[in-house]
């Protein structure tokens, strides 16, 4: 990966020591098992964060200025093992810095990681996952590692929250909390969802979102596109309510797999990166408010 700013901002806003966000590329592609690509995934988001307008219309702020400082990109490939260790280590360190942390993946198998140094670092955490597939599995092709096991031990040691789902192998039923699982078929029948969902989060919510969430229709670069998906602004309205209502303490976005030819996705992955941070700084101190509908 070629190392520059995040979205090409001055660099007295991208040094770490006065940076409020830290963004970890993780160019992991080790379990996949359909489309490989999603290691291109971190160069392409910051190629087209290049190409953002970094002044955000919805919120009237300009997020980058409180700082973003782009990690070294973690290289660790020997085993998804020694990978998701260390994810686990490196966003730990930050968090300990008193950062907000982020992360760019990559497949949904980083977030094994992202999702343990939280956990440890966040009393009563509560994992939102935004994906179609429910990445339940306790163990696939030999490893606890994999992308279809993304979320199971947050399952297990957090508060998980399934937005979107609408993939997964019988198996999965064992592991899931049907409660706390919000299927895309059912969010596309009734809003009731979107209360429901955050008035059962703890304070601490971390995010965790697998692009193949969205609709193939405006995200079709991804390894596993499903169809069915969640549309841009829908999104954003959960997301900023989720930013208003509770702490979120640090998120990852995964499987972005580029596609040379169609640039859309990327900017897509860019600007929602973009809109989170926005949100995140614009709603800090607002939470419990009664005021969702407002702005």
């Amino acid at each position: 990966m070629s190392k520059k700013n995040y979205a090409g901002i001055p660099e007295k806003y991208a040094r770490l020591d006065d940076a409020q966000v830290v963004l970890i590329p993780v160019p992991y592609d080790g379990t996949s098992t359909w489309q490989k690509g999603a290691d291109k995934g971190p160069q392409a988001f910051l190629d087209a964060s290049e190409n953002m307008e970094l002044f955000d219309i919805e919120t009237r702020s300009e997020p980058y200025k409180k700082g973003v400082y782009l990690a070294p990109p973690v290289t660790e490939n020997s085993s998804p093992e020694k990978m998701v260790d260390t994810v686990h280590k490196i966003t730990k360190n930050y968090i300990k810095q008193d950062k907000f942390v982020t992360l760019f993946g990559g497949e949904h198998s980083i977030s094994i990681g992202s999702i343990r140094a939280f956990a440890e670092s966040f009393e009563d955490l509560t994992v939102l996952q935004i994906d179609a597939h429910a990445d339940l599995r306790e163990e696939y092709e030999g490893s606890k590692c994999n992308h279809a096991c993304a979320v199971y031990e947050a399952s297990q040691k957090t508060k998980l929250i399934q937005v979107g789902i609408r993939s997964m192998d019988i198996s999965e039923l064992d592991n899931m909390i049907e409660d706390q699982t919000y299927f895309a078929e059912d969010i596309n029948q009734s809003d009731d969802w979107v209360d429901d969902s955050i008035h059962q989060m703890t304070e601490n919510v971390f995010i965790t979102i697998d692009l193949d969430a969205f609709d193939p229709s405006i995200l079709p670069s991804t390894g596993t596109p499903e169809p069915g998906g969640l549309l841009w602004y829908e999104t954003l309205e959960y997301l900023k309510k989720v930013f208003k209502k509770k702490n979120v303490v640090g998120f990852d976005i995964v499987e972005l797999c580029p596609n040379e030819k169609e640039k859309s996705s990327d900017f897509l992955a860019a600007k929602l990166y973009y809109k989170m941070l926005a949100y995140k700084f614009k709603y800090a101190n607002s939470k419990n408010q009664d005021d969702d509908d407002e702005e």
